[in-house]
Formats: C-alpha cells, sequence, structure tokens
C-alpha cells in the first residue's frame, strides 16, 4: 500500500471504523462477563435468601409453640 493510500480519506475512515468496532467488541466482551456476574451473584442472593426464609418460619415456629405452652402453664395454674 502507497503513504498515498494511507492517507486518503477513505483509508483513514476505514481504519476510525476497525478501531471502532474492536471498541465495541471489547466492550461487548465485559459486558457479557459482567453479566455472568451478575447472574451468578443472583443465584447465590436467591439461594442464600430461601435459606433465610426458611431460618425464619423455623424461628416462628418455634415463638408460636412456646406461646402455646405459656398459654397453656397460665391455665393450668
Amino acid at each position: 500500500m502507497t503513504s498515498q493510500e494511507q492517507s486518503s480519506p477513505a483509508f483513514e475512515q476505514m481504519r476510525v471504523l476497525t478501531s471502532r468496532v474492536e471498541q465495541l467488541a471489547d466492550v461487548a466482551q465485559r459486558l457479557v462477563e459482567e453479566n455472568r456476574k451478575l447472574r451468578l451473584s443472583q443465584e447465590q442472593l436467591s439461594s442464600e435468601r430461601a435459606a433465610l426464609l426458611a431460618k425464619n418460619e423455623q424461628a416462628r415456629s418455634r415463638v408460636e409453640a412456646m406461646i402455646q405452652r405459656l398459654k397453656s402453664l397460665e391455665q393450668n395454674a
């Protein structure tokens, strides 16, 4: 390629477009990776939430059982 061809407006436009396409490809790759990490985080948070809900239900059941025992003790006293 001659130096005249490399300095032509068409060549410059092609160089700019190539650079932009490379930048877009980099951004797309970063977004794919970020999306993967966010999905993994969402799955972990969902699992953690389910475990916390189960613990909360167990605690609620225990408190209700204690209340029933206290009421029973009051009635027997």
